[in-house]
């Protein structure tokens, strides 16, 4: 690592820290009487768990065709892209489902990356079909085409906009019944089988937004570590950096309890909470999983062991923040991915430029965990603890710094570019992704320290260069 560029980063990141709001809002460890804040202002009282199904084993996806025969499916949708169309986890389904007897359409044009556009062209085809039940059979990019095509087919009279998230979209509760949806993910990383979110880029403002809502979340989530075999290194990497920033935004996000508005009817209580107590648990023992087995899956295709296990991380992350939410990490990657240049990263096979959501959440890390560790130091030392950090002489005041290197220091382990310089964006580039960022309230209100637009700014500038 240059020591020049090292100590030009980890100045800035000391000028953040300084500046950390240290007041009793903001802090985790501030008690209060529940729903009222010191402002005056309503805040939520409780918490809610929702999750899909999980079942998991090698070889578990054979059974998915038993799964619609009981459901008493007849008319299955199956959505999975060009690439997995070819590939042995897509066989299987098939071969399923023709066992079973259970009549299916394959929809195999979900992009990777998905947009606004191409959601739209799945719902066409969901509501054309007909179905009565789905399989996704994929990544995040798979899964979450699938849980909009479910939504906008069960709710044929909507606006596109109606229940995409608020400002880009209305943001409307879902009240509608959706049809049964079993996910088969097939790399470790988003968790999208277990989480009610749908994730794709709104092409005109050039920015990702997406859905979230309990109702769109799978009925089951088939987690077969046999699919993580034929992902190459990079993907392995990326997909478990997405898990690693699910983990550590979901445990240092706002307490639940500090999140307002408190909803006036448990229907508009929004999927991403806050940290609370249950969450806390499954994103704990991600990150340890992440932390011991990570390194070995990207760099060991055959380590059955070390896949499977990051298989699990992705789907305990997924509970995790899937209830709690994630914050700036999150945020300021949408505009990262959706204001790509021409950067397209090693292994993917697409036919655009594209910054996988993994390396786009990652890059910003370790700025975005000094900007928030003083309003809980405890926490991110806890975390940095997990990944192999010494904290033994570790003061409060060090926190940020501390889990900032020993992110650096993890990233610079598995190769990852350094910094957003090296995915082709420049100091001038900063203002559009600050822009971008704004309207990413959803996540970015999750962190536990309010940021300004200046805030962002020095955020961007510090992950322009990691090491």
């Amino acid at each position: 690592m240059a020591a020049a560029g090292r100590a030009r980063v980890a100045h800035l990141l000391r000028q953040l820290q300084s500046a950390a709001c240290q007041c009793p809002t903001h802090s985790h460890t501030y008690t209060q009487a529940p729903g009222l804040s010191p402002s005056g202002k309503t805040t939520d009282y409780a918490f809610e768990m929702a999750v899909s199904n999980i079942r998991y084993g090698a070889g578990v996806t054979k059974e998915v065709g038993m799964d619609l025969q009981n459901m008493g499916a007849k008319n299955v949708c199956l959505m999975t892209d060009k690439n997995l169309s070819r590939l042995p986890p897509v066989e299987v389904v098939m071969n399923s489902l023709v066992k079973s007897g259970i009549n299916f359409q394959v929809y195999d044009n979900v992009r990777v990356e998905p947009t606004d556009t191409s959601f739209m062209e799945a719902i066409e085809f969901a509501k054309k079909g007909a179905f009565d039940a789905y399989v996704a059979v994929g990544g995040s990019s798979t899964i979450d085409t699938c849980k909009a095509a479910n939504l906008y087919a069960s709710s044929p009279h909507s606006d596109f906009l109606d229940y995409v998230n608020a400002p880009i979209g209305k943001g409307k509760p879902v009240s509608v019944p959706l049809k049964p949806l079993i996910a088969v993910p097939t790399t470790s990383g988003t968790g999208s089988e277990t989480t009610g979110v749908a994730i794709f880029d709104y092409e005109h403002m050039k920015v990702k937004t997406g859905i979230a809502s309990r109702a769109i979340k799978p009925t089951l989530g088939l987690v077969d570590p046999l699919h993580t075999l034929h992902m190459p290194d990079r993907v392995v990497a990326n997909s478990g950096f997405d898990v690693l920033c699910h983990a550590l935004e979901s445990y240092t996000a706002l307490p639940y309890h500090l999140r307002s508005p408190c909803p006036s009817n448990p229907i508009t209580r929004p999927a991403y909470q806050g940290s609370n107590p249950i969450s806390d648990i499954w994103a704990i023992h991600a990150l340890k999983i992440v932390s011991k087995y990570m390194k070995r899956a990207v760099r060991n295709p055959e380590d059955l062991e070390a896949r499977s296990n990051m298989h699990l991380a992705s789907a305990f992350a997924g509970i995790g923040f899937g209830n709690a939410g994630v914050h700036l990490c999150h945020g300021m990657s949408y505009p990262i991915s959706g204001l790509v240049k021409t950067y397209k990263a090693k292994d993917y096979n697409v036919d655009h430029p594209l910054v996988p959501h993994g390396l786009s959440v990652v890059l910003t890390a370790p700025a975005v965990f000094t900007f928030t560790a003083q309003v809980d130091p405890e926490r991110h030392l806890e975390t940095a603890k997990i990944l192999g950090a010494d904290i033994s002489t570790a003061r409060d005041q060090d926190a940020g710094l501390v889990l900032a290197d020993t992110l650096r220091k993890f990233l610079f382990d598995l190769n990852v570019d350094d910094g957003l310089a090296a995915i082709g964006y420049s100091k001038a580039d900063i203002p559009a992704l600050v822009k971008g960022t704004l309207p990413q309230e959803r996540v970015t209100k999750l962190a536990p320290r309010p940021q300004s637009e200046e805030d962002l700014s020095a955020l961007f500038e510090a992950s322009m260069k990691l090491y």
